[in-house]
Parts: structure tokens; sequence; C-alpha cells
């Protein structure tokens, strides 16, 4: 039951900051084209995207209960496989823009492990600053 409630704020979270990632930025700004440079999709993608996964391990990481907080493989189980899991199901769903040779695949899942780990030490240096 630890993990399945970590992983459903993990969700919440993630759904939810995805959802105001692309009504307010991709809608106003992005456009239906899409981003034509690579600076652009760095700033306009790819950094959002990681602020979206960091705060989805970090909350799923904050819902880990203290027993089970102690180990670290289960705790970086409880706190990164819900990003783990949606970067799978984006690369299955757009097999043909993100092949395996693609830069957005490599530039996603460079975005995916720098999330992970900001989450991760996000919710370490709160958890040491605590009294």
């Amino acid at each position: 039951m630890p993990l399945v409630r970590s992983w459903a704020v993990g969700v919440v979270v993630l759904v939810v900051t995805e959802y105001v990632q692309m009504t307010l930025l991709y809608g106003n700004l992005v456009g239906p084209r899409g981003v034509g440079s690579f600076g652009a999709a760095l700033a306009l993608v790819h950094l959002p995207n990681l602020v979206c996964v960091a705060l989805a391990t970090w909350a799923a990481a904050r819902a880990h209960p203290a027993p089970w907080r102690e180990l670290p493989t289960r705790h970086a189980v409880a706190a990164c496989a819900v990003p783990v899991a949606a970067q799978l199901l984006t690369v299955s769903l757009r097999w043909e823009r993100a092949g395996l040779s693609s830069l957005a695949l490599g530039m996603s899942t460079g975005v995916l492990l720098a999330g992970c780990a900001l989450g991760l030490l996000l919710e370490r240096w709160r958890e040491e600053g605590r009294p």
C-alpha cells in the first residue's frame, strides 16, 4: 500500500502539472505547428517537462511513509515509477516521432533522469532540514 499511495500522488501531480503546461504554455506560445528551433524546444518543451517530472517525483517521495523511506531502492521506486511509466507510455504511443535514434527521445530521457534526480534531491534536502 505505501507504494500505491506514493504512485497515486505522483500521478495526480504529474497529470495536473502537465495539464497546466499544455494549456498555458503550449496553447499560448507553441501553437499547432510546434517549435521551430532547438532553443525553443528546450525552453518551451524540455525545461517545463523537467519541472513537471521533478515535482511529481518530489511529491511521490514525500508521500512515501517513513519506515519504507529508509530503504533507498524501494524509495527510488516509489518516487520515480510514475515519471518512468509516463515516459514509456509516451514513447510507445509516439514511436514514429521518437525512434531510438531520435534527438527527442534522448532529450526526453535526459529530462526524465534529471527530473527524477532533482525530485529525490529536493526530498532529501527537505528531510535533512527538518527539525
